[in-house]
């Protein structure tokens, strides 16, 4: 990638590591934590993106720790920034602290939202306040509130037992609520949660074949899983064969300014093997620079080196493009091993549940003679 060529497309900002719920599946290690992003290090991205030469869009996705823990005020001192520039702002949230002011300040800025929620009741056990109490009541009234406001919500759910059942459910939760948009991910093993679901294959493919069957039943929403590989089928009737992306920068810039690439997850962490994963800051260096320098750095290369066993090992890799760094560094501890969990109960499987479901539709339309 040469410097003339790099334009940033996606950014993940954090504006504070702080969150006021304790999800017991959270990767985040600061989250207890109020280290709230300076409106310089916003400035300085948005210097970044008005010297651009591109009248491309640019997506920036605020997330975690919990947003809106930063306060209107704090908040709207980052975002104003970036006005006059053509960006597209998204958050993360779990909506637990929205509030009319917060509702006009994301549609005076043109905010897409998307809230976090596992389900109604028990479905939502792992998404806890700091002192261990259910937090579902409190993300529900904070949709309510979205949605009065006339928001279109994404809704993205972590889910640490797959059923059927629990397919079902988690859809028809996602419908009731007038959600737009829905994606799913199965628990992993990433950051400070090291625990290990153990997921069986054949329970993960129950799962996405029943996800699909709910969507294809009552189709009122978009589900990100079933896209991709609805929209992978896609491109191998119309071209005869699939090529995974390139890997994809996606600068993380962290509340103090540091800037870790392709893996948002890796923000904040380092190794033993490479040390820290952040490339540079931006208060100290160009974006766009950190871009290019970072994706020539040694455990980048390693994970490429990853990205290339895939390809010749695994027969899923035109469709997963070769799986997360992130997955990669917490279960094995580096970054060139080809397959992880995350890549069995979150690719293959999902692949084969949606298989499944077009070869029982099929049995049943065709039943044999």
């Amino acid at each position: 990638m040469s410097r003339s060529k790099c334009t940033v497309r996606d950014v993940i900002l954090q504006p504070t590591t702080l969150c006021n719920w304790d999800c017991d599946y959270c990767y985040l290690p600061d989250r207890r934590h109020a280290q709230e992003m300076l409106p310089l290090v916003a400035r300085s991205v948005a210097d970044t993106l008005r010297r651009q030469a591109s009248d491309a869009p640019v997506n920036l996705c605020w997330h975690g720790g919990e947003p809106l823990t930063l306060g209107v005020q704090r908040f709207s001192e980052l975002v104003r920034h970036f006005e006059g520039l053509n960006v597209t702002h998204r958050v993360q949230t779990n909506a637990s602290l929205v509030d009319e002011r917060w509702c006009d300040l994301f549609a005076q800025h043109g905010f897409r939202v998307g809230v976090s929620l596992d389900g109604r009741d028990h479905d939502n056990r792992h998404r806890v306040d700091r002192v261990g109490r259910p937090t579902a009541d409190k993300a529900l009234r904070g949709i309510e509130r979205l949605t009065d406001a006339g928001f279109p919500i994404s809704l993205i759910a972590v889910v640490s037992d797959p059923s059927p059942g629990r397919a079902r459910r988690l859809y028809e939760t996602a419908v009731d609520l007038g959600c737009v948009w829905l994606g799913v991910n199965i628990e992993e093993t990433e950051g400070v949660n090291q625990r290990r679901t153990q997921v069986r294959f054949e329970q993960a493919v129950e799962f996405w074949a029943e996800l699909a069957n709910a969507w294809r039943k009552n189709p009122v929403l978009q589900l990100r899983d079933v896209g991709r590989v609805l929209a992978y089928a896609q491109q191998l009737l119309d071209h005869g064969s699939a090529t995974a992306p390139p890997i994809d920068p996606l600068p993380t810039v962290a509340w103090n300014g540091d800037v870790t690439l392709i893996s948002p997850e890796l923000a904040g962490f380092s190794s033993p093997e490479w040390g820290q994963f952040a490339c540079g800051n931006v208060l100290r260096s160009d974006l766009a620079e950190l871009v290019v320098q970072g994706m020539n750095a040694p455990w980048v290369r390693q994970h490429q080196r990853g990205v290339d066993r895939c390809r010749t090992s695994c027969g899923y890799f035109d469709f997963c493009g070769g799986g997360h760094p992130a997955n990669r560094i917490f279960e094995h501890g580096r970054l060139d091993e080809p397959e992880t969990d995350y890549c069995r109960s979150g690719k293959q499987a999902l692949m084969e549940g949606v298989v499944s479901l077009v070869d029982d539709r099929l049995a049943e339309a065709h039943p044999a003679a």
